[in-house]
């Protein structure tokens, strides 16, 4: 019961998500797109009783509250009021950390409002009805190197209190309001009607592919945990467990491709950022082979490096991203399984890590565009092969980005191989 409710609470949050992501497609003004999302979020976050937006004002030098919701708040327009300095309370520590904040204790709140000043103290106590908050979960709203606020929520009345579980959704749902935010202040620089024209079709473009890819997995959870709440059917064990098992696969799906749609915004506001440390790539290699062999039994995944493969400096989260985003593609475009070999080559200049399938293949005239956003090679079988297109987008920028190159070789009915290559010697990531 315990695993049930878990996947249940997963699908609410993916849920949630979807919404959030197509309320951010809405050309609104800012304030009432916060506030459409803050509510949405609200909705499924169950132990919060208020929520904040504060953005931070470069020109003043303080946080403003920019949208709010919950029955918490008593006296909004006293809300709106409170300016918050750069390090101030709990919004000025995890706004300069960048990092999410987790209070669960009214001890632990107080500590870390202990800095505030005498006025928002007022102003927040009048808000709330004179109540202090008991709990407070608090992430950055950040794109890249970029900082924007702090997304707030907390309890006030009740006993339940934030876990660590809620920071990945509401993370997530930070990570799409930043986007928003960043869109909204890059659309407000942009004057031309063209530039405008394109935003208007980018826009589109990701949530047409939003709406038809995450459509299929949001069924299939639907549909299986509906199943398993049916009181009338006592299904056998070995039922429930494969009935889990496919939600947790449609989960992971639905992780992938808003990971990929999150990284695609990144790349087009140019905010992908790489940290490079001395690696080993055949260890990479064999993690992200491993994690995917457990979602597989169709397919045979196979690492094969030479013995005395060099340490390159690579930003390894990212490189196992690549591997990972070719390694399902792979995984889709052959349906009935077979061998993926993930190889290390070393060249005078720089590594090629190839990874061949047994697949279906590609034709010569869809390899040309097959690194372009939103492409999808069609499938021979005429089977749907489910994703976002743009695995491989996001891969060409990383690999790009390391100075490297990505390509790929294919025939049909026999098979791809694709390949990136990485500079041996260090490179500088600011070089254009």
């Amino acid at each position: 019961m315990v695993i049930q409710g878990k996947e249940v609470r997963q699908e609410r949050e993916q849920f949630a998500l979807l919404q959030v992501a197509k309320s951010l497609t809405v050309h609104l003004d800012l304030t009432e797109l916060l506030e459409e999302v803050m509510d949405k979020i609200d909705e499924v976050l169950d132990p919060a009783e208020f929520g904040i937006v504060l953005l931070w004002d470069a020109s003043e030098g303080i946080f403003k509250p920019r949208a709010s919701c919950g029955e918490g708040i008593k006296e909004t327009d006293l809300l709106y009021q409170i300016k918050l300095k750069e390090e101030e309370s709990i919004t000025g520590i995890v706004y300069s950390k960048a990092e999410a904040l987790i209070l669960s204790t009214p001890e632990e709140v107080a500590s870390a409002q202990k800095n505030m000043g005498a006025r928002n103290r007022a102003l927040m106590l009048q808000a709330f009805g004179s109540l202090e908050p008991k709990s407070i979960v608090a992430v950055p709203l950040c794109v890249g190197s970029a900082k924007y606020g702090v997304l707030l929520f907390g309890t006030l009345f009740g006993e339940r209190f934030f876990t660590f579980e809620d920071i990945t959704f509401l993370q997530t749902a930070a990570d799409l309001i930043a986007l928003a935010i960043d869109r909204s202040r890059l659309e407000s620089q942009t004057t031309t009607i063209e530039a405008a024209k394109q935003a208007d079709r980018f826009r589109a473009e990701a949530m047409a592919t939003l709406s038809h890819e995450l459509r299929t997995p949001l069924a299939a959870i639907k549909g299986y945990s509906t199943a398993l709440l049916l009181e009338e059917v006592d299904w056998p064990d070995e039922k429930q467990k494969e009935f889990l098992t496919l939600i947790d696969q449609e989960c992971d799906n639905l992780q992938t491709m808003i990971a990929d749609i999150l990284d695609s915004s990144l790349i087009d506001v140019d905010q992908m950022t790489l940290e490079l440390q001395p690696a080993r790539l055949h260890h990479l290699a064999r993690e992200v082979a491993d994690e995917i062999q457990r979602r597989t039994s169709e397919h045979n995944l196979v690492v094969d490096f030479p013995e005395q493969f060099p340490i390159i400096e690579v930003d390894s989260f990212r490189i196992k991203q690549v591997i990972r985003n070719i390694i399902d593609n792979s995984i889709k475009y052959s349906p009935e399984g077979g061998l993926i070999v993930i190889r290390g080559e070393e060249r005078h200049m720089d590594v090629v890590i190839s990874i061949s399938d047994q697949g279906v293949g590609i034709s010569q005239e869809d390899l040309i565009p097959l690194f372009e956003k939103y492409f999808r090679v069609k499938s021979s079988t005429g089977i749907h092969i489910p994703g976002t297109g743009l695995g491989l987008p996001v891969a060409r920028t990383v690999v790009e980005k390391h100075k490297g190159r990505i390509w790929a070789e294919s025939k049909l009915d026999e098979g791809t191989t694709l390949y990136f290559s990485l500079p041996k010697k260090r490179i500088d990531i600011n070089e254009k």
